[in-house]
């Protein structure tokens, strides 16, 4: 799962208004490429992807509440990265010629495995690789050397390509299978948060991204008893539970929520 996405939504916009309201400040600026507009019909703050959609960034603030949209500014959401490189490098500033960052703040060397595996007994522990019927097909290394949709540093041969299509920590099993099995028609979200208005009541056609860097894909999106069902107009590989999935329709972010399971035909 996408740790920026947890921390924007429970942690860091909390704690930085909070801390700007017991300093009297009322505004807050961040340096993500989105936009946030006040939308006069709705009487709603809306968040809208960044104008560079490259760097686009909606995808990690899907969770913002209204009183957060009313207190932060998107200054960098109107202009191209190149562009607001032009305007550093004139300013003088060394941000203008800085590398661009992948690392996760809070794991420096980008060792998600060890980091987790220092924290967790579970993910360091050697379990079985499963086929989707139960069969054992060998024996992995700890559930935090995989992620779903990789394929390479199994070390299976199984006569066929085989892909990390399920993890399941219930039984410290790493599910494989070939790529048609890492396919899925939909997916069932939960804790969803929408922008536009507090709760989804009837579907909508709109388009939907399953992690970062995948790219938008139709879909149709509608409530349910206990989340939101998103069914793919062709199916996708590598759903991925506990992923965010956000919600758009062109520009606007309606929303989004924590992948729970993905649904198969």
């Amino acid at each position: 799962p996408n740790p920026c996405v947890v921390c924007n939504r429970i942690f860091r916009f909390q704690a930085l208004l909070q801390k700007a309201g017991e300093l009297e400040i009322d505004y807050v600026a961040t340096g993500h490429y989105a936009r946030i507009k006040y939308d006069e019909k709705r009487k709603r703050y809306l968040l809208l992807k960044g104008k560079d959609r490259n760097k686009d960034q909606s995808y990690f603030l899907y969770g913002f509440r209204q009183g957060e949209l009313q207190r932060t500014l998107l200054p960098l959401g109107d202009y191209l990265k190149s562009q607001i490189r032009q305007i550093a490098g004139h300013l003088g500033l060394p941000v203008a010629d800085k590398a661009e960052s992948q690392e996760i703040c809070f794991i420096p060397d980008n060792d998600y495995r060890r980091f987790i595996q220092e924290r967790s007994e579970l993910a360091r522990n050697p379990g079985p690789f499963l086929d989707r019927e139960g069969n054992v097909l060998g024996q992995h290394q700890g559930i935090a050397h995989y992620t779903i949709g990789q394929r390479r540093g199994l070390g299976l041969a199984l006569g066929y390509p085989a892909y990390v299509i399920d993890i399941d920590p219930s039984r410290n099993a790493v599910i494989v299978g070939d790529s048609s099995q890492l396919k899925a028609d939909g997916l069932i979200s939960i804790d969803n948060n929408f922008l536009p208005f507090d709760e989804l009541t009837g579907p909508f056609l709109g388009t939907v991204k399953i992690r970062y860097r995948a790219a938008e894909v139709p879909a149709l999106i509608k409530p349910t008893a206990d989340g939101v069902r998103v069914e793919f107009s062709k199916p996708q590989k590598a759903v991925t539970p506990g992923q965010a999935v956000v919600f758009y329709q062109n520009d606007l972010v309606v929303g989004g929520g924590t992948i729970e399971r993905k649904l198969l035909n």
